[in-house]
């Protein structure tokens, strides 16, 4: 219906999984390569997991699709099979006539075929989507037929794809020699609301669209809201807000396109909760934050031995904090780090309060850079690393309600204090450092940091300071995006 209004050749976000629209960004590349790599050189089951709608039979299909020549997929839809109707559905892909036959004989048929394709050079994989809803019994017979092999060499790759659940099913006692030969675990993660922006407008494009971005910043919120990161449910938003804005007879998808959506839908918007030690990080800065600024307040004018002593009196409460903190093992660490980065800046700027410093006036007309409360905290300070005081820097950058978007150079999972204070250091030597934001996040289930540049009004000031102000060194190293920060 809104095909000829957007300008598109075909429906951008349909459910159904179509190969032409795999997305490969949040890891899904990486993840795809993985699982070709795992497959043709390394033994062992692999799992894949993820919630519903997440891409987890996308990828499967692309898995069958890339696969190399000499790896012949198996691929099981249903997985909800008896052991006996699993052997048939695999004896019937190997091409053997094992009609009426009993289980002992149909094993044996099914290991004289893959012994004479591994001769041949021949690897066989079996795909299980859906695996969670396998029964017990079928999975246990799956790790029978694992176990085949000549010599050391094994006859038969596993791959099972599911949902959350088949990593509670695989926790049972009765299924611990099944999870002890699983040797490769890939989580599909929900989108971030960066990413679905990309992934909203690769959908479009994929399907012939060669506009503009049509997506305002708040309907990229709502909807990575209300789909949860999810690709389905994004994908279902995106579609019924074309539809809305189609009816509307405008080319822009605002906020009210989304929420009639998701009326339709039945969704509401569940704003996803940041990792706790981001809760507690985020805390103990605002505490310290109200700190300082109280001692500004009150030391404001008097004698500077007054000061440093204050001062010193409540870097003590920090560090003190920090040590029980530690002993009783809550995730205040990056807290009571930042904490101590802003007291121990305190006393270099006496003259200086953390308030947001004013927006130029050539910035405001230009609608450009924002000048955060971040930026007046020292570069160089004897008790703070550059990674401590960018890492306040971004927290600060978050608590502006000025600053709207950011160029996300790259992300490090594990976070690596030694190699980002290395590319910090870089960057101060670049005359860059201020302009550097650093974010706690959540990559796959690991804490990391998120490497922000510059702070913009809007989403299109970013993307012309990303092409225009960013310098060349990071256009080089990196495939910059741009993140939301509102």
């Amino acid at each position: 219906m809104y095909l000829e209004h957007f300008g598109l050749n075909e429906q951008p976000f349909k459910i159904t999984p179509v190969t032409e629209f795999f997305f490969s960004g949040a890891n899904r590349k990486e993840i795809l390569e993985a699982l070709i790599y795992s497959i043709s050189e390394v033994e062992g089951i692999i799992k894949v997991s993820g919630e519903v709608g997440s891409g987890k039979t996308m990828l499967c299909r692309m898995l069958l699709e890339q696969l190399p020549k000499h790896i012949e997929p198996i691929y099981l839809a249903n997985p909800s099979l008896s052991r006996e109707e699993m052997l048939y559905a695999i004896a019937d892909a190997l091409e053997l006539n094992v009609e009426h036959e009993r289980i002992g004989v149909m094993m044996q048929n099914i290991q004289n075929k893959l012994e004479a394709k591994a001769r041949d050079g021949k690897r066989v994989v079996v795909l299980v989507d859906e695996a969670h809803a396998m029964p017990i019994d079928t999975l246990e017979e799956l790790r029978l037929l694992y176990n085949l092999q000549v010599g050391s060499f094994k006859l038969l790759q596993i791959v099972l794809f599911g949902q959350p659940e088949l990593n509670s099913k695989l926790d049972q006692p009765n299924m611990r020699q099944l999870k002890d030969r699983i040797v490769h675990n890939f989580n599909m993660q929900p989108l971030s609301r960066d990413i679905l922006e990309n992934y909203l407008m690769f959908r479009m494009r994929k399907a012939g669209y060669h506009g503009p971005n049509i997506f305002a910043p708040g309907a990229i919120k709502l909807i990575a809201d209300a789909s949860v990161g999810l690709m389905r449910r994004a994908n279902v938003l995106a579609d019924k807000s074309l539809l809305a804005a189609f009816v509307e007879d405008t080319h822009s998808i605002e906020t009210r396109h989304v929420q009639a959506a998701m009326r339709d839908s039945e969704l509401t918007a569940k704003s996803r909760m940041p990792d706790k030690k981001v809760l507690y990080a985020g805390a103990g800065l605002l505490l310290t934050a109200l700190i300082a600024w109280g001692l500004w307040s009150f030391l404001g004018n008097r004698p500077e031995s007054v000061i440093v002593s204050t001062l010193g009196a409540v870097s003590g409460v920090v560090s003190t904090a920090e040590t029980q903190a530690a002993a009783s093992s809550t995730p205040a660490t990056a807290s009571s780090s930042v904490a101590k980065t802003i007291v121990s800046s305190a006393s270099s700027v006496v003259a200086a309060p953390l308030t947001s410093a004013p927006l130029a006036a050539s910035a405001v007309a230009a609608d450009a850079i924002v000048v955060p409360a971040a930026k007046t905290i020292p570069q160089t300070n004897s008790s703070a690393s550059r990674y401590e005081q960018r890492l306040a820097a971004g927290q600060l950058l978050l608590d502006d309600p000025r600053a709207v978007a950011s160029i996300q150079l790259f992300y490090n999972e594990p976070v690596s204090a030694d190699r980002m204070e290395g590319f910090l250091k870089r960057a101060e030597a670049l005359g860059k450092l201020s302009d550097i934001y650093l974010l706690p996040a959540k990559f796959n289930g690991r804490a990391g940091v998120r490497v922000l540049f510059g702070a913009y009004h809007t989403v299109d000031a970013a993307r012309t300071a990303s092409a225009q102000e960013l310098p060349q060194r990071y256009k080089d190293a990196f495939a910059t995006t741009i993140y939301l920060l509102q």
